[in-house]
């Protein structure tokens, strides 16, 4: 069959596989069908070409399903026109036929289905075909949005059941139980981050593009080697101040339930009013920084300079206040608008030298790092959007966790790196003690104290990130002590393994939750409906301003033969030029 063509006796396992031969012969070979006769016993039908005398009938055979060809007459005079459209191209065609490629990719994108199928079958496609198919491919595979959030709650107790102590709820709003919030909190990630991650949570939100849309809002944190550590998750109907006071209490309360004294935290965000009264008022003892990644793209946005960008950076890893001032002086001398625009950031929220709370030198949160993990799935239903996560921290915490077993190190990689340099940097100082405690160490350069009692030094490197510094390596060094005894317990290999102690497990199926959870949850609970708002038909409009047309002067029109303005002079009405058309 793969050069689609037919023999008298050729059968078929059942009417459905002959039909669906027959349409797949006819767009392949470029010829339209005009079916005579089709029903459960007998095909016949011709090519819709006017004159072509091709003709093929099929027929059950007895007491079995299998469909024979019983006669196949002519053969195709028609001519072909391979940039034409096929009508036996349906959606339900393109369907089968990109569904494969659906599983594999869901990012498999309408314009790239209408190169598939040209390439394979020399036809054109409309662009709305291609989208509608991708649709209906994607429900089929993944089940209609509307089942989603019918069977959330159900998905959500299936979670706390082969999770336990995770928290998964469903919240709904108004007497016909419309989809409002649904929270999301397993309990290997809730440990995990109170016994060995950094004690920094980035927030932020991503945009949901199914049928209903909706935004997915996560926190996520550090763990030792730098890595990823998603915490929480949640998908909200509409992204505004009172959600974001529903996360940070919901989140607030995951972790209360598993810890007696929430440790002091630091939150990343990209600084909306929402996030930091949210933050403020959950976590009253925590401090709040804004994202420099975000702050940069902000900058770079509004002005365009690139120098911008990079002297922005350089302010906030500044860890001098002298240092701080130059990098601000130079920036306001590239723009001054710039320099007046950041005002409204106060430094105290962004630079490292400014800050009062502990970031461990992470200036901006790894939320896009997150969001890669789910962007594909953006599109698919809600269940669909979480179950990706799932999968993720699934996969995430099993290789981590194996990984780690395998690190005969005091630190994780990243920090074993950074000793090994600071050690390098150590072995060409000069170090002077002062007392028990108390270092001055020379460099070629600079002269810093240390004072490793307080595990400080002057350049603040070793308050800023958590690790001994080169001066202070040198000052430890000196004085015969462990160094390895004045780094962060953040960054051992035995607290990164505390991070991915707990084991995330699977969850079974739909069609064996279903069952299982039919009869132990309330009717009401189940029943949670979509929300309102939904995605508008047809592709977004893009809002297309050109400066150029709105910064060019009108033209103004000049009549030849009046020598007026404001007509051509095939449009001219005065007198003088009735006149001459009369001569």
């Amino acid at each position: 069959m793969e050069d689609h063509n037919f023999v008298v006796g050729q059968e078929f396992p059942d009417v459905k596989a002959f039909r669906s031969a027959i349409k797949e012969a006819a767009i392949a070979q470029h010829f339209e069908l005009r079916i005579v006769k089709s029903d459960l016993i007998r095909y016949i039908a011709k090519c819709a070409a006017e004159g072509c005398p091709w003709r093929i009938r099929a027929v059950k055979l007895p007491n079995a399903p299998t469909f024979a060809i019983r006669s196949l007459e002519g053969t195709h005079t028609c001519g072909k026109n391979a940039h034409a459209g096929h009508h036996q191209a349906s959606v339900d065609w393109i369907v089968n036929f990109i569904e494969e490629r659906l599983r594999d990719n869901i990012n498999y994108k309408p314009k790239d289905i209408l190169r598939d199928v040209y390439e394979q079958y020399g036809i054109t496609i409309p662009y709305k075909q291609a989208w509608r198919a991708k649709e209906r491919g994607l429900q089929a595979i993944y089940g209609s949005s509307e089942e989603g959030y019918f069977l959330l709650p159900s998905y959500c107790e299936q979670i706390r059941k082969h999770n336990p102590g995770s928290v998964a709820e469903v919240f709904t709003a108004g007497a016909d139980n419309r989809f409002q919030r649904v929270f999301v909190s397993f309990y290997a990630s809730i440990c995990g981050f109170l016994h060995g991650c950094l004690p920094i949570v980035g927030l932020g939100a991503i945009q949901l593009k199914s049928k209903y849309l909706g935004t997915l809002l996560s926190a996520t944190s550090f763990d030792g080697d730098g890595g990823v550590f998603p915490l929480a998750v949640a998908v909200v109907d509409i992204e505004n101040d009172e959600s974001w006071m529903w996360f940070l209490s919901e989140l607030h309360k995951a972790l209360e339930m598993n810890t007696e004294i929430i440790p002091p935290l630091t939150f990343l965000s990209n600084g909306q009013k929402g996030i930091v009264d949210a933050v403020k008022r959950k976590f009253p003892t925590s401090c709040h920084a804004i994202c420099m990644k975000h702050l940069t793209e902000s900058i770079g946005r509004e002005f365009k300079n690139p120098r911008l960008v990079q002297l922005l950076w350089k302010a906030a890893y500044a860890t001098t206040i002298i240092g701080f001032k130059e990098k601000m002086v130079e920036l306001e001398e590239v723009s001054s608008e710039a320099a007046k625009w950041l005002q409204q950031y106060p430094p105290s929220r962004w630079a490292l030298i400014y800050f009062e709370g502990s970031r461990y030198g992470h200036l901006s949160s790894n939320i896009e790092e997150f969001h890669q993990w789910i962007l594909e799935a953006r599109e698919l239903p809600i269940i669909q959007v979480i179950e990706q996560i799932h999968l993720k921290l699934m996969m995430e915490f099993e290789e981590r966790g194996a990984k780690c077993k395998s690190w005969f190190s005091i630190l994780t990689p990243s920090a074993e790196k950074h000793m090994i340099e600071a050690t390098n940097h150590a072995s060409t100082y000069q170090v002077l003690r002062s007392d028990e405690v108390e270092f001055e160490v020379l460099s070629t350069e600079r002269s810093d104290i240390v004072n490793i009692s307080t595990q400080f030094c002057s350049c603040r490197d070793w308050q800023l990130y958590g690790l001994p510094c080169s001066h202070a390596v040198a000052a430890l060094i000196s004085s015969k002590k462990d160094v390895y005894a004045f780094t962060g317990k953040y960054f051992t290999v035995a607290c990164y393994c505390a991070a991915y102690a707990e084991e995330i497990h699977r969850i079974p199926g739909k069609i064996e939750w279903k069952k299982d959870g039919e009869n132990t949850m309330d009717d009401e609970i189940r029943v949670v409906r979509p929300p309102k708002v939904r995605r508008p038909p047809g592709r977004p409009e893009k809002k297309r301003m050109c400066i150029e047309e709105l910064n060019r002067e009108k033209h103004t029109v000049h009549c030849s033969r009046c020598n007026q303005t404001g007509h051509y002079k095939s449009t001219c009405k005065s007198d003088v030029c009735k006149s001459i058309e009369q001569m």
